[in-house]
């Protein structure tokens, strides 16, 4: 089972190997330089050859461990090939950081049959082929391990044009509880991150293309500002770490209380704030 956390050292993944779906870019790539520099070592996967081999540069240059495989995670045979590929590298596959996902805003009465598929086998399709495939080698091993699932929290809030997104990632957030509880007994354990709006190419690019958009987004969020993806990445590594050996099944939010809801009733905060200065 897991060395529980003595004190000694913070979050060390000296040893161990890891996967990261969606690696070349944004939170991925956040996730896999954080993992390396706690000293594990890192498979990146992604459709894209250019970014991985970028990442896996990146991380070699700050003296760490890290292999680019390009990779669909819809396509269940070229999932295992990764993590096959993984393994041969690395010796070994201690977990995953499901982090691939398809996103666009769209009123659902005019979501497209494939543009719902789309993102479904994404998300959810995609985050079961990878985890079926690391815990079976986990189990197979006798060894623990640890899965973090990147969500959001429209997942259990709902939010207008984000049907295909929400229902996708709320299916992730059920599947962490339930194979929390199903493969506890093997020390594998599941947990789900669910980061607000954060400063990526990415998703800056899908879901607040103009300024005006940009500032409607932060004006959501009670904090002001928008999540770094070093922020996500470091509390990804957390939720792997030894730090958390006693933590499964859970939903971190780190969302700068923008899922908390807005204000309704009474003056604006902003409004006091301004007559109080």
């Amino acid at each position: 089972m897991h060395n529980h956390y003595r004190g000694a050292t913070l979050e060390s993944l000296t040893g161990r190997a890891y996967l990261v779906t969606g690696g070349g870019t944004g939170i991925g790539a956040a996730v896999a330089l954080r993992l390396a520099e706690l000293g594990a070592s890192v498979t990146v996967l992604g459709r894209r050859k250019e970014p991985l081999d970028e990442l896996v540069a990146k991380v070699e240059s700050a003296g760490g461990a890290a292999l680019a495989h390009p990779a669909d995670v819809r396509d269940p045979a070229a999932v295992e090939a990764a993590v096959e590929a993984a393994e041969a590298r690395f010796g070994r596959v201690d977990g995953l950081v499901n982090n691939a996902a398809g996103n666009f805003v769209a009123p659902a009465e005019n979501l497209s049959a494939n543009g719902w598929r789309a993102v479904v086998d994404i998300v959810l399709n995609g985050a079961f082929n990878c985890t079926s495939a690391v815990a079976r080698r986990l189990i197979r091993d006798g060894r623990p391990g640890a899965v973090v699932n990147v969500v959001a929290t429209y997942a259990w809030t709902g939010h207008p044009g984000t049907v295909h997104s929400a229902a996708a990632k709320a299916g992730v957030v059920s599947m962490t509880k339930t194979l929390a509880v199903e493969w506890a007994r093997y020390g594998i354990r599941l947990n789900c991150i669910a980061p607000g709006p954060t400063e990526t190419d990415g998703a800056g690019a899908a879901l607040w293309a103009s300024p005006e958009e940009r500032e409607r987004v932060l004006s959501s969020v009670p904090m002001r500002r928008f999540a770094s993806t070093t922020e996500v990445a470091g509390l990804t590594a957390l939720l792997l770490s030894d730090r958390t050996s006693y933590v499964t099944g859970t939903v971190l939010t780190a969302d700068g209380g923008q899922s908390l809801g807005g204000q309704i009733y009474g003056t604006p905060v902003e409004e006091l704030a301004k007559a109080r200065r």
